[in-house]
């Protein structure tokens, strides 16, 4: 690309930015490659998610838990792989490893699915590798923001950078409903993996952005030297990370107390939708419907609103904002536990996580060293939440095995959205004293393109 070409498309990039958010020149190129590589990583992810969403169904709503159990213990297998490979080899070669390793498990799912196995086990496989495949992914993703920006530009631009993953979301699912037929569910797998292609790339974009700006004069003073050296390490340093800290141990606690919670949410809408719709057709299609209504609300809030609520708010109250109203779409479902409230609450609960809660919750991560935002980030992203949703999926199971109804289990989830929400809050402002201190001490670094 020419120069005048790139100043005229940063010109152009700089001018559209500013009508949503406040951006500065050196942050145009970030901006764009993050937005871009988040919409391909949702995208892929969004174009198989109903096919695991029905095989959850097909393989029988009584059977959840034992997905939801096998799928952590997958993860206590991956996270150990996951620190060996971050300890070894520098942030510009694991990203791409990671995605690669994904890319060639769909085409092995690709070549199962095209074979005469058509085996229960197979579905059960793919259902939980692509539970695996999307917290992985989302993760390592956010680790990567948050070891970009600083915590002044995480506030003013993770809710837009999140808005990328949120497009993916809806172009995901228009794809998936336009060439389901003509190409047939399988087919898709491919196309799925060309998204990850394009996320690697979006990566490597990235990091030749890092090095720029570390060969450029200005930032030579600021910009660390080990920025792509190896991180080292144990395999188990995420665990040990957390375990030191009571701040991380803080962020556990508060993904238990949201995957409890979602958990929760998800085995009611598999019942309710289970007992209102017989066809699997029709249930792909609540399924894709709800995604769609959720998404685009997730995008309107996340363009418009999500970076000016933490400005407004603060990030404390910003990330209290979600449990406080979910507990009242608890209290409402308990009242009445239908289908309508069900989908309303849901909606309500994914837009609101995926477009203030998510991006409010990396935050938390920015002001932390770098073994915390890869290590002990993917080690709560991934076996801590899947923990969550398997104890959770049991303690459910035994619920209702003991004879409590959907409205009962509602009611009984309204104290622990409060719970959510108080330690929500106190995480919020315990970042803000960390990221005092460590201003007080050095300078922030700011990517530079």
């Amino acid at each position: 690309m020419s120069a005048a070409l790139r100043s005229r498309l940063d010109c152009f990039l700089r001018n559209t930015l500013r009508r949503f958010l406040n951006v500065q020149a050196q942050e145009v190129q970030a901006i764009f490659w993050s937005f871009s590589y988040f919409f391909a990583l949702l995208c892929s992810y969004y174009i198989v998610r109903p096919m695991r969403d029905e095989m959850g169904i097909a393989g029988g709503v009584e059977n959840l838990q034992w997905l939801f159990s096998a799928t952590f213990v997958a993860m206590l297998a991956a996270v150990p792989l996951f620190g060996w490979v971050s300890s070894r080899f520098p942030r510009r070669r694991f990203l791409p490893y990671l995605y690669y390793f994904f890319i060639a498990s769909l085409l092995v799912f690709f070549v199962l699915f095209r074979s005469d196995i058509t085996h229960a086990w197979v579905a059960r496989g793919f259902f939980i590798w692509v539970s695996i495949f999307n917290l992985f992914v989302v993760s390592v993703f956010w680790s990567f923001m948050a070891d970009l920006f600083s915590n002044e530009q995480a506030k003013r631009l993770f809710g837009f950078i999140a808005a990328g993953g949120t497009v993916g979301a809806l172009v995901g699912p228009v794809l998936t409903t336009a060439l389901a037929i003509p190409l047939g569910p399988t087919n898709l797998l491919l196309l799925s993996a060309c998204f990850l292609l394009w996320a690697v790339f979006c990566v490597n974009r990235l990091i030749s952005g890092c090095a720029n700006r570390r060969h450029s004069a200005a930032a030579n003073a600021a910009a660390p030297s080990n920025v792509e050296q190896a991180m080292g390490g144990g395999v188990f340093a995420g665990i040990q990370l957390v375990a030191r800290s009571s701040y991380l141990l803080g962020i556990c606690v508060l993904m238990l107390l949201f995957t409890s919670l979602a958990t929760f949410l998800y085995f009611q809408q598999a019942q309710i939708i289970r007992d209102h719709f017989s066809d699997p057709a029709e249930r792909t299609a609540v399924f894709a419907a709800m995604d769609l209504a959720v998404n685009t609300l997730t995008i309107v809030i996340q363009i418009f609103i999500t970076g000016r609520l933490v400005k407004w708010l603060g990030l404390a109250v910003t990330l209290a904002l979600i449990p406080l109203l979910l507990g009242a779409g608890f209290a409402v479902l308990g009242c009445a536990p239908v289908l309508s409230v069900l989908v309303a609450v849901q909606v309500i609960r994914r837009a609101g996580n995926y477009a203030i809660m998510r991006p409010a919750r990396e935050m938390l991560y920015v002001v932390l060293g770098r073994e915390e935002k890869y290590k002990a980030k993917n080690f709560i992203d991934t076996v801590v939440y899947r923990g969550g949703d398997a104890v959770s999926a049991w303690v459910y199971t035994g619920l209702r095995a003991m004879g409590f109804s959907l409205g009962s289990i509602a009611w009984l989830a309204v104290p622990v959205a409060g719970l959510w929400a108080w330690l929500a809050y106190t995480l919020g402002k315990r970042q803000g004293v960390i990221a005092a201190s460590a201003e007080a001490i050095k300078p922030a670094i700011k990517y530079r393109s």
